[in-house]
C-alpha cells in the first residue's frame, strides 16, 4: 500500500525524478525522461508494481529527513536501538540519464539495513529478465524487458518471489554505495557512477543554481525550496517544464478525476517561468523561448494546450489496467485528452511570460517576436470562439471569463511591445480587439446586481480563476468589481475555509460533481488579500496553507481539508508557483509606502 502522498520526496536530475517515501521505499520512478512508462510504479498499487526499499530491518527505527541544504540531494537519519545511520539519496545532475545512487553511511553503533527491489517496467506491465552479474566484492543485477534495462550495483541481493532482496550490516563510518543505472536494453551495460565526484558536482550544481535566486522577504525557506522544485520540473534538454512528475493521484479519494501531468501546459508552464524571473533566473527564459518555438513551429492556427516534453503533439489519452490507482482510485490514465480542446486563455498566458521576460531583459531572439505576433494573427481570427477553460471543462465550450479576460491580455502585451519596446506590430488592432473584449466582459460576464463578475456569460457563478483579473491587469486590486468578486468567492467556494475551484455540482465540466479545495486558488486569494489592503487576512491564509507543506517543502495539486491529506499529482508546479507568488505579495505588502 502505498504511502500517504505528504510522505513523499522528490529527488531528479531535470530529466526525470522519482518519489521516495518516509518509509525508504522509492515507489515512483519513470525512466528515462518524466513521462516514461514507470520502472517502480508502487505509488499507483502496491510493491508488486515496483519499488526500492532501503530502510534498517528493524520496526523500532525512527527516520528524520531533509535536503542537504539547497540541493535536491534527499538526506535520511535512521536511528534504532543499536545505532543510527544516514542515507543519501540522490540523482546525479550531468551524469548518465537514470542514475539513482543512495549511499548509506554509519554514524554510530551497527545498523541492519533491508532492501526489496522489484523492477517493474512499462507500468508494471513487464516483469523483467534479470541475472546475477560480478564477482568477488562486486555485486550487481542486470534487469531487461523490452526496450529497457537497468544495472543494480551494491551489496549481494538474491532473488525472492519475484523480487531481489538482501540485507547488509552497517557499523560507525562505513559507507556503503547503491546504485541503479537505466539504459537501452540493446546496449552494454553503463561503467559504474564514481559516487563521490557525482556527488560532490551535483551538490554544486544545485548550490550554484539557488545561488543565483534573489527573495527578499518572509518565507524565504518555502519560496526558495519552491523554486528549485520547478527548476527540477523543468527538463534540462528541451527547456520544457512539466506540470507535475506524476500521473493520476486522484483530486478526491476514490474518486476519477485522474489525470497524467507529466506534460507541458502553455500555462502552467508560462506561469512557472514569471515567477523564475521574477526572481532572477532567466536562463530558464532562453531555453523555454527556445522550446515555445520548436513547439508551435509551423501554422500558429495548430496550436495546443499541452505538448510532450520535447514538444510532441500526439497526447491521446489511454486507461491502464495494469495499475489499479493510488489506493484503488481508478482509472489510471497516460496521455491527456485535454490537449485536443480548445483553451483561449493560453496565448494570453504565454505573452505575459515572454514580456515579462523583455522586461527582465531577455533579448528576443531572430524568430522569437515573429512567434508572438502569428500567436496574436491566430488569437484575432479566432477571438469569437467558445472554449474549454483554464480548468479544461469536458462539458460544453463557453465564453469564460478568465479565458476572455486573458484575450485582453494577449493583445494588451501585443500593444505593450510595440509601444514601450518598439517592436513592429499592428498595435492599432490589437488596442482595438484589446478594448472590444474589455467591452464585452463588462456587459456580459458582470453581475451587477451581486457585483461580481462571473464563470462564464449567461452563469449567475464564480470561478476562482476570476482572481487572476487584477494579476493581469485587467481590473485593479481594490476595484469594488473585484472586491465584489472577491466577496462572491468568499461567500460560494470557501465551504471549509480554502478555496475551491468553482461548483462541481453545477455539471460544468462534464464530470461527476466533488473535488478538495485546489491549493493555487487559495495561494491567488492570498495574493489578492495582500494587494487589497488585508493583510491580516492574508498572512492568517498563507499561515494556513504552508501548514499544508510537507516536511521537505513539497506541495501537490489539492488539500482535503476533512482527511488533512494532500490529494492530487505531486509536486505540482502550480502550488509551487502560486506559493511563490503569494509570499511576493505579502513582501510587498510589508514594505514601507515609500518603497
Amino acid at each position: 500500500m502505498p504511502l500517504p502522498i505528504e510522505d513523499y520526496a522528490m529527488i531528479g536530475d531535470c530529466h526525470t525524478a522519482a518519489l521516495v517515501g518516509r518509509d525508504g521505499s522509492i515507489d515512483w520512478l519513470c525512466l528515462p525522461r518524466f513521462d516514461s512508462a514507470s520502472t517502480f510504479g508502487a505509488l499507483l498499487g502496491d510493491e508488486e508494481h515496483g519499488r526500492w526499499l532501503l530502510a534498517p530491518d528493524d520496526e523500532r527505527a525512527t527516520a528524520v529527513r531533509r535536503f542537504r541544504g539547497s540541493t535536491l540531494i534527499l538526506e535520511t537519519e535512521w536511528t534504532t536501538p543499536t545505532g543510527t545511520v544516514l542515507v543519501t539519496d540522490f540523482m546525479p545532475i550531468g551524469n548518465r540519464r537514470g542514475d539513482i545512487i543512495r549511499r548509506v553511511a554509519g554514524i554510530q553503533g551497527t545498523v541492519t539495513m533491508r532492501q526489496d527491489v522489484r523492477i517493474r517496467f512499462d507500468y508494471a506491465r513487464a516483469i523483467p529478465w534479470i541475472r546475477q552479474v560480478g564477482s568477488g566484492h562486486t555485486h550487481a543485477i542486470v534487469a531487461v524487458a523490452g526496450p529497457d534495462a537497468v544495472i543494480l550495483r551494491g551489496p549481494h541481493l538474491h532473488p525472492a518471489d519475484h523480487s531481489h532482496q538482501g540485507e547488509f550490516t552497517v557499523l560507525a563510518d562505513d559507507v556503503v554505495d547503491i546504485s541503479m543505472t537505466w539504459y537501452p536494453s540493446h546496449r552494454e551495460w553503463p561503467d559504474p557512477t564514481d559516487v563521490d565526484r557525482a556527488l560532490e558536482r551535483t551538490a554544486g550544481w544545485w548550490s550554484d543554481w539557488a545561488g543565483t535566486l534573489s527573495h527578499d522577504g518572509p518565507h524565504r525557506e518555502e519560496v526558495l525550496r519552491s523554486l528549485m522544485l520547478l527548476r527540477a520540473l523543468t527538463h534540462e534538454d528541451t527547456g520544457g517544464i512539466v506540470a507535475a512528475a506524476t500521473t493520476s493521484l486522484p483530486e478526491q479519494a476514490g474518486g476519477l478525476r485522474n489525470w497524467d501531468y507529466r506534460y507541458v501546459w502553455l500555462r502552467d508552464a508560462s506561469l512557472a517561468l514569471t515567477v523564475l524571473l521574477s526572481h532572477g533566473s532567466t536562463d530558464e527564459a532562453m531555453r523555454w523561448s527556445g522550446w515555445l518555438l520548436r513547439a508551435i513551429a509551423g501554422d500558429p492556427s495548430d496550436v495546443q494546450i499541452m505538448y510532450g516534453i520535447a514538444g510532441e503533439r500526439d497526447l491521446a489519452e489511454r486507461e491502464l489496467s495494469s495499475l489499479p490507482g493510488y489506493l484503488g482510485a481508478s482509472p489510471v490514465r497516460i496521455g491527456n485528452g485535454a490537449f485536443s480542446q480548445f483553451q483561449a486563455d493560453v496565448i494570453g498566458e504565454v505573452m505575459i511570460a515572454l514580456h515579462a521576460a523583455r522586461e527582465a531583459g531577455v533579448a528576443e531572439t531572430e524568430y522569437s517576436w515573429a512567434l508572438q505576433r502569428a500567436l496574436l494573427s491566430f488569437t484575432v481570427s479566432h477571438v469569437d470562439e467558445k472554449d474549454n477553460g483554464i480548468w479544461e471543462m469536458r462539458g460544453d465550450p463557453q465564453y469564460f471569463v478568465h479565458s476572455r479576460a486573458m484575450v485582453w491580455a494577449a493583445f494588451d502585451r501585443g500593444v505593450k511591445a510595440v509601444e514601450d519596446f518598439g517592436l513592429d506590430g499592428d498595435s492599432d488592432l490589437w488596442r482595438r480587439m484589446r478594448d472590444r473584449i474589455g467591452a464585452e466582459i463588462e456587459a456580459d460576464g458582470f453581475d451587477a446586481d451581486r457585483g461580481s463578475y462571473v464563470q462564464h456569460y449567461g452563469s449567475t457563478h464564480v470561478d476562482a480563476s476570476l482572481l487572476q483579473l487584477a494579476q493581469i491587469g485587467y481590473v485593479g486590486w481594490a476595484d469594488p468589481r473585484m472586491l465584489g468578486t472577491v466577496a462572491a468567492i468568499e461567500a460560494d467556494l470557501m465551504p471549509d475555509g480554502l478555496v475551491l475551484r468553482y461548483l462541481s455540482e453545477t455539471g460544468v465540466d462534464g464530470l461527476p460533481g466533488g473535488e478538495n479545495p485546489f491549493l493555487a486558488c487559495s495561494f491567488w486569494l492570498v495574493e489578492q488579500y495582500a494587494n487589497s489592503g488585508r493583510h491580516a487576512d492574508a498572512q492568517a491564509l498563507m499561515d494556513r496553507l504552508l501548514g499544508f507543506v510537507n516536511d521537505v517543502g513539497l506541495l501537490s495539486e489539492e488539500y482535503d481539508v476533512a482527511g488533512r491529506r494532500q490529494m492530487g499529482n505531486t509536486p505540482q508546479a502550480l502550488s509551487h508557483l502560486t506559493l511563490v507568488r503569494a509570499a511576493d505579495a505579502l513582501a510587498h505588502a510589508s514594505q514601507p509606502a515609500n518603497d
